[in-house]
């Protein structure tokens, strides 16, 4: 089945959203990365053709619970060296869903680099016609 292309000018988008996401992640390349989970922060935009729904039902939306559930199974499936690579596997849940035309995802360590807030990754991904 063939996904819809980006909207054309003048549609209007949606954006569904999770924001600052943290979660407990095994993620790292180096010794002490691979022996304890570190937190993470998690932000996901996702542009979604605004076509009114159907009915005032969760199944005619994209629903961020769920794409949060699937988050959270993934982070728990085992080891990810890179936040680059956790980024594009949420990134592809997100696009799995027909009706997301792009997802915008932030990954970032929070205890990654000595003096700063965070250190990480953020990816825009683009629904491509398959």
């Amino acid at each position: 089945m063939a996904r819809r292309p980006a909207p054309e000018p003048g549609i209007a988008e949606r954006h569904v959203f999770i924001r600052n996401l943290e979660l407990l992640a095994r993620i790292g390349t180096y010794g002490h990365e691979k022996t304890a989970p570190q937190p993470v922060r998690i932000n996901v935009d996702l542009a979604v053709e605004d076509t009114p729904p159907q009915e005032d039902r969760l199944e005619s939306v994209v629903d961020y619970d769920a794409l949060t559930r699937d988050i959270r199974a993934l982070i728990a499936a085992g080891h990810i060296n890179l936040a680059e690579t956790m980024a594009e596997r949420i990134a592809a849940i997100c696009l799995a869903d027909k009706r997301v035309l792009s997802a915008r995802v932030r990954v970032e360590k929070l205890h990654a680099l000595a003096g700063a807030e965070s250190g990480g990754v953020e990816i825009l991904r683009y629904a491509h016609l398959i």
